[in-house]
């Protein structure tokens, strides 16, 4: 418990600080959406405390630290990349519409410091118990398959919108291939994998499928609260994407054919 603690109470000081941090930078800036590029890079952040201070077992850290580290890090990279010198995301404009710098710290950085630490417990947890026994160990692993899973479709989903964005002839249309033709939000996705699979890794021993609202928590903001359906509702505004909607799967990735 005290190995716990120390990892938990670490993590969740450094991402105060992180959060602090943007809030400065994203206030000099003008625009708060500086603060998706510290989703990714926070949670890393967590994966990096829990195998340095943490005394569980020592391959479960490594795997946890190697996927979660190597996420976040090509995350952040991503977004900061894609929304560099760019306007206010719309989702945050309309959030803070007519809002003061309390709402703001609040509604913004102050949430997704408690995100941060409540969706990494169970990388906090992992990094206090010891690596499964017994037939537990096939959780665990499959729990790592899961994750590269979702890497590697998020990764390859932001690929191909960077390259359809890239291309001039593509201006005003909507994009609707490769995976953007089987889910509408392929990134999304992605991410709900990777936070399962780490779920699954923590959860090969106890006390760590204790930590189960953890990922319930994150595909709820990917897919409600900050995510998937609020971005719809500027996107919808948007000729053609009404047909997009009708023929792409929402979220699960399926075969493209007529959706409702």
């Amino acid at each position: 418990m005290a190995d716990f603690l120390l990892v938990s109470g670490v993590s969740l000081l450094l991402l105060a600080v992180l959060q602090a941090v943007t809030f400065f930078v994203g206030r000099a800036k003008g625009r708060y959406n500086v603060v998706d590029v510290i989703w990714g890079s926070g949670l890393a952040l967590v994966a990096l405390v829990a195998l340095v201070l943490g005394t569980g077992g020592i391959a479960r850290r490594i795997t946890l630290a190697v996927l979660v580290i190597g996420w976040g890090a090509r995350l952040s990279y991503h977004i900061w990349k894609r929304s560099r010198g760019g306007e206010e995301d719309p989702r945050y404009a309309e959030l803070l519409e007519g809002k003061g710098t309390g709402a703001i710290i609040g509604r913004i950085f102050v949430t997704q410091w408690i995100a941060q630490w409540f969706i990494s417990l169970p990388v906090q947890v992992a990094g206090a118990t010891h690596d499964p026994r017994g037939i537990w160990w096939v959780v665990a692993v499959v729990g790592a398959l899961v994750t590269v899973f979702g890497i590697a479709f998020e990764a390859i989903g932001d690929a191909q919108m960077s390259a359809f964005k890239a291309d001039p002839a593509n201006k005003g249309t909507i994009m609707d291939r490769g995976l953007w033709g089987w889910t509408r939000h392929p990134n999304y996705f992605g991410d709900a994998c990777v936070w399962v699979g780490v779920y699954l890794v923590s959860a090969s021993v106890w006390p760590g499928v204790l930590t189960v609202l953890s990922p319930v928590a994150m595909v709820f903001f990917l897919v409600v609260a900050t995510g998937a359906r609020r971005l719809e509702k500027s996107m919808a505004q948007r000729e053609g994407y009404r047909n997009y909607q009708e023929r792409t799967s929402f979220f699960v990735p399926t075969p493209p054919g007529k959706h409702t």
